[in-house]
């Protein structure tokens, strides 16, 4: 398999990230590979955002990401349009990584499918673009894997470093823990593992 030295995960909100790879981060950062993220909004439309980006902050720190960058961008007004790519370029360009995680584009979320596309042509001169899933991701048939059980523990951590956004689920009853471990288990089975993340490749070398 080709080495992978550098990784880039971007998400649209404040916790994103965490909910979608935060375990592929840490299995990653753990085997030295540095991994950078990208936020494009504070996600003030579900909370206060000096707070969730402290919040994103200490996530980070957690994960072991090298470099947390920050879009300038409203939440749920994310606009497909040139300067969006250019920011997600000039970050790609800087940290030259040898894989990009975004969401996927079928979502319910409209900031998920326009970060998606952009992120689609942003990375063309990536060699590996891998798209994660969030709880409001559709029509999802992954067939790339990793292992996370050795480290779901950091993903938990990373997820309630979100402190203000771990009862807001909107599923009475369920934190957003509870739904990533649920959904870790599930892709775990598929994967033959206890849990694991799982990803659909747009382009995916070996």
């Amino acid at each position: 398999m080709r080495k992978i030295e550098r990784a880039l995960a971007i998400g649209c909100h404040p916790d994103d990230i965490e909910v979608g790879c935060a375990g592929t981060i840490a299995t990653w950062t753990k085997s030295d590979i540095e991994f950078y993220s990208m936020v494009m909004t504070l996600g003030e439309s579900g909370g206060d955002p000096v707070t969730r980006k402290q919040e994103q902050e200490n996530s980070a720190a957690i994960l072991g990401i090298k470099k947390l960058y920050w879009g300038d961008y409203i939440d749920t007004k994310l606009p497909l349009d040139n300067a969006l790519i250019t920011d997600i370029e000039k970050v790609i360009n800087e940290i030259d990584p040898d894989v990009v995680f975004v969401h996927y584009h079928k979502d319910s979320h409209q900031d998920h499918r326009i970060l998606s596309t952009a992120t689609i042509t942003a990375s063309r001169y990536t060699a590996n673009l891998l798209f994660y899933e969030g709880p409001s991701t559709y029509e999802f048939s992954p067939t790339v894997f990793v292992d996370i059980s050795s480290n779901i523990i950091k993903k938990f951590d990373s997820l309630h470093a979100h402190a203000s956004q771990v009862n807001k689920t909107n599923i009475s009853g369920l934190t957003i823990k509870e739904i990533a471990e649920a959904n870790a288990i599930f892709r775990g089975v598929e994967g033959r593992v206890k849990y694991a993340e799982a990803f659909m490749p747009f382009r995916f070398f070996v």
